[in-house]
């Protein structure tokens, strides 16, 4: 799928539409297989017994997949999550960012599906899986 945003244009769209989350994510790479974005783990993405809170991971799948979504459609503000499933397999790694890597696995008119395996930074097991569904406004 040919990507239509650079990982420059997509950290200033997310930065612009998302305030609220700047500075949280960053991207690793962009290609037209893969997108690879960081969670930026702090103190404040922890949860009791200093692991990344579960919220935390979903979020970095949630803006990821979109993320690759949009790299792919262009600057659609409005495309929205409509079905979500994550499977939490191990703890992160602690006082480690989490990677995302994600694929678009369909991409059609009205719906994009997505799937992200996240790890901690250093460590090849994934510790989650998550597969999402988007639904596209018409242009």
């Amino acid at each position: 799928m040919a990507l239509v945003m650079d990982r420059e244009e997509l950290a200033e769209f997310l930065d612009e539409a998302f305030p609220q989350v700047k500075g949280d994510f960053e991207i690793d790479a962009l290609s037209e297989e893969e997108l690879v974005v960081r969670l930026k783990v702090e103190d404040r993405h922890l949860r009791p017994g200093g692991t990344v809170s579960g919220p935390n991971m979903f979020a970095l799948a949630d803006v990821g997949i979109y993320m690759a979504i949009l790299a792919r459609i262009g600057r659609v503000a409005l495309a929205v999550t409509t079905n979500a499933s994550i499977d939490f397999m191990r703890k992160p790694v602690a006082g480690a960012d989490l990677i995302a890597k994600i694929r678009v696995l369909k991409l059609g008119r009205v719906l994009a599906v997505g799937e992200a395996l996240l790890f901690s930074e250093g460590d090849d097991r994934p510790v989650a899986r998550s597969s999402m569904t988007y639904s596209i406004p018409p242009r």
